[in-house]
């Protein structure tokens, strides 16, 4: 349960920035206080490890990259169509960083190294949900008001990632139970 725990902490800490930006603009309906705090979060978690000397991966810098770069935008412009059509951009990048084999490995426990084969494939499973809630953001953006569409993909958002993240620990947790027990009893 405690590498339930660490695992999802990393996670959390990744979606800080989104989660508290769909929440401030859920709460204040406050675009422009939103994407500032959104931004400024996403900043201090980057300076956080930097000064800590911790690495940073490139996912969290393509992160916070991008929370800058439209979070600026959305200040300069003010419109919130560009802010809800900023998460498409934001998934299809992320789905095709999560592409790259492997990446997920630095989720994981060191005794999850017998199961990294299937840490890979769903990494590509992540990089699909990616993909799918690119083309759903799109598709909301395009046909529903603001206040509706943060309410839709704030639960689409946390809900999907939340659920494939359990059925991941339940399905890498019982492979490797199960190939650990075949070690031993070979």
């Amino acid at each position: 349960m405690r590498n339930l725990f660490q695992a999802a902490r990393v996670l959390i800490a990744d979606l800080a920035s989104t989660i508290l930006f769909l929440a401030l603009y859920l709460l204040t309906n406050n675009l422009l206080l939103s994407v500032a705090l959104g931004m400024v979060l996403g900043v201090a978690q980057i300076g956080w490890q930097l000064l800590n000397r911790k690495p940073v991966e490139a996912l969290q810098w393509m992160s916070v990259l991008l929370v800058i770069g439209s979070g600026g935008a959305t200040m300069l412009t003010n419109d919130p169509r560009f802010i809800m059509l900023k998460p498409t951009v934001i998934y299809a990048v992320v789905g095709l960083v999560m592409l790259k084999r492997g990446w997920m490995n630095r989720y994981l426990p060191p005794r999850a190294a017998i199961v990294t084969d299937v840490a890979t494939t769903f990494g590509y499973a992540w990089a699909g949900l990616m993909f799918v809630s690119a083309a759903l953001n799109i598709s909301l953006a395009l046909t529903i008001d603001a206040k509706s569409w943060a309410a839709i993909m704030s639960a689409w958002g946390i809900g999907s990632k939340v659920a494939l993240f359990l059925v991941q620990y339940a399905v890498m947790t019982a492979v490797g139970r199960r190939r650990a027990a075949a070690a031993i009893a070979s």
